[in-house]
C-alpha cells in the first residue's frame, strides 16, 4: 500500500457538498492499495503510521506519535497515488489494485487503525471528494509498505 500522510490541525472531506468525515488534530491519510498487496499489508501500514514520531514533544522536536498525542486520522482512498508518469504526460494507474481488492484493503486499513486505538473518519471509496485541510508544520510524508 502507498500512503501520503499530512500532519493536520484539522481536515475534512465532502461528497456532494456534505461533510462525511472530519477530524481535528491528527493525520490526513491518503491511501492507495497497490497491485500485489495482501491482507497483511494494511496492518503493517497502520502499525507504521501510528508509531511514526512526527508530532512535536515539549521541546518542539518531532518525537511523538499519533498514539502519543491522542490524534485522529481522516482516511481517504486515492488511487491516483499509483500514478506512473514515466511515459508521456498522461499518468497510468495500472499498478493500483483492482477496485474490488482496493476497497477491501482500504476498509481493512480503517479497521486496523481503529484496532490500534486511533479515532478514524473516512472518505467514500470511489467517490468524487473535496478534501480540506490545514497542514501543520507543514509535515507531509510519503510511505510505501
Amino acid at each position: 500500500m502507498r500512503a501520503l500522510i499530512q500532519r493536520v490541525t484539522e481536515a475534512s472531506v465532502r461528497v456532494d457538498g456534505d461533510v462525511i468525515g472530519e477530524i481535528g488534530k491528527g493525520l490526513l491519510i491518503l491511501v492507495c492499495a497497490m497491485e500485489g498487496d495482501d491482507p497483511a499489508t494494511p496492518k503493517a501500514l497502520a502499525a507504521k503510521i501510528t508509531k511514526l514520531r512526527i508530532f512535536p514533544d515539549d521541546a518542539g522536536k518531532m518525537n511523538t506519535s499519533l498514539l502519543d498525542v491522542g490524534g485522529a486520522a481522516l482516511i481517504v482512498s486515492q488511487f491516483t497515488l499509483a500514478a506512473d508518469t514515466s511515459r508521456g504526460n498522461r499518468p497510468g494507474f495500472s499498478t493500483a489494485a483492482r477496485p474490488d481488492i482496493g476497497r477491501a484493503l482500504y476498509e481493512q486499513f480503517i479497521t486496523d487503525m481503529g484496532d490500534l486505538g486511533i479515532t478514524t473518519a473516512t472518505g467514500s471509496f470511489g467517490a468524487d471528494m473535496a478534501v480540506s485541510l490545514t497542514n501543520d508544520g507543514p509535515v507531509t510524508i510519503w510511505l510505501d509498505v
